[in-house]
């Protein structure tokens, strides 16, 4: 189940927009703020932020359990960077380090929280099973991701230009739950779409690259895109607008509780 993601474009495409992610990461607190509500009402001593981007919700995971040690982590050392200068967070812990080979002991903590962030990975088996070497036992998995009707819109418009990728390919719910160990046990999940609406193209395509979230598939077409293509891309968008004049832009969310059990 391997993702032609190219992680070091990652990486550094979320580094270099630390600086303006929050600026226009509406709906991204949104999802952040919905999938707080799925945390477990329990007491746990170590909480992991897992892709904590700017540290947004460091201090309501502090608030949520006041009394544990919280650790945030993150593949763009700029955003981890950015996050440790703007987010004054008690018992917080500010660490790089990839999702798919967590630089944590076993069974070490006891709530992970991710929230749009596990996208990026390539290797779902790989990353679930990270998880459930550092959950302690009887701990929980609460994450957010997206799906694969993301920017369909967008997709489909440059599908219609050329035969290059031009938008992030994400996997299916099915995909997620036949990468997971059997040790991990689905809690709860929940699918959602949102759809957001632009007066024009360019402010989705801005906000994208303010967000960082721009494609970040290997192998993709390197160099310029022709005027021509270009031209035929935001006529073919321009056709999806809807009755009322909006542009629209499709997002796929995929909310889960996985538990690992007490050992026996």
């Amino acid at each position: 189940m391997t993702m032609l993601i190219d992680k070091q474009k990652v990486a550094n495409s979320f580094s270099r927009a630390a600086g303006t992610y929050d600026s226009v990461a509406e709906l991204q607190r949104d999802i952040g703020n919905k999938l707080i509500d799925f945390l477990p009402k329990s007491v746990p001593q170590r909480v992991l932020d897992l892709g904590c981007g700017t540290g947004y919700f460091s201090s309501k995971l502090n608030s949520t359990y006041p009394g544990a040690s919280l650790l945030n982590l993150d593949l763009a050392l700029g955003m981890l960077r950015f996050a440790r200068e703007h987010r004054s967070v008690e018992q917080a812990h500010w660490l790089c380090g990839d999702a798919e080979a967590l630089p944590l002991v076993n069974d070490s903590i006891d709530v992970i929280f991710s929230s749009l962030a596990i996208q990026w990975c390539e290797d779902l088996p790989a990353l679930f099973n990270e998880i459930l070497r550092v959950l302690s036992p009887g701990g929980y998995f609460v994450f957010a991701t997206l799906g694969p009707d993301t920017l369909k819109e967008l997709r489909q418009a440059w599908q219609q230009a050329d035969s290059f990728t031009h938008v992030n390919r994400f996997l299916s719910l099915e995909q997620h739950l036949s990468a997971l160990p059997e040790s991990l046990v689905v809690e709860e999940i929940q699918e959602e779409e949102r759809v957001l609406r632009y007066r024009q193209l360019k402010e989705l395509t801005d906000e994208l690259k303010r967000l960082g979230a721009h494609n970040m598939n290997a192998g993709q077409q390197t160099g310029l895109t022709g005027r021509e293509r270009v031209k035929r891309f935001k006529a073919a968008y321009e056709q999806q607008r809807l009755v009322d004049g909006a542009i629209p832009a499709t997002y796929q969310v995929f909310y889960a509780v996985l538990h690992k059990p007490l050992e026996e």
